[in-house]
């Protein structure tokens, strides 16, 4: 049974809402991609809110399994970005 969470991965939620960035600046290359290992504390993406750019911090290390939200769109509060499967 655990097993099978842990393959599942960890969805990172959107804690505001925003508009959702990949990459710090336009044409710059995105934070994550799918694939990528990561590790705690690194940024996987931006959320602006009221002209205040909040960087969304991974919780732990592990690897990117999708990204659901689309760069320069806008997110709700509690709305899946991403699922990484802890390393």
């Amino acid at each position: 049974e655990r097993a099978a969470a842990a393959a599942e991965g960890h969805v990172v939620k959107s804690p505001m809402v925003g508009t959702f960035y990949r990459s710090a600046t336009p044409g710059s290359a995105p934070f994550v991609e799918v694939g990528d290992t990561i590790q705690e504390g690194a940024t996987l993406c931006i959320v602006e809110a009221m002209k205040l750019m909040n960087e969304i911090e991974a919780e732990f290390s592990g690897t990117i399994l999708e990204i659901y939200a689309q760069n320069g769109k806008s997110v709700e509060f509690g709305q899946k970005l991403f699922k990484i499967k802890k390393a």
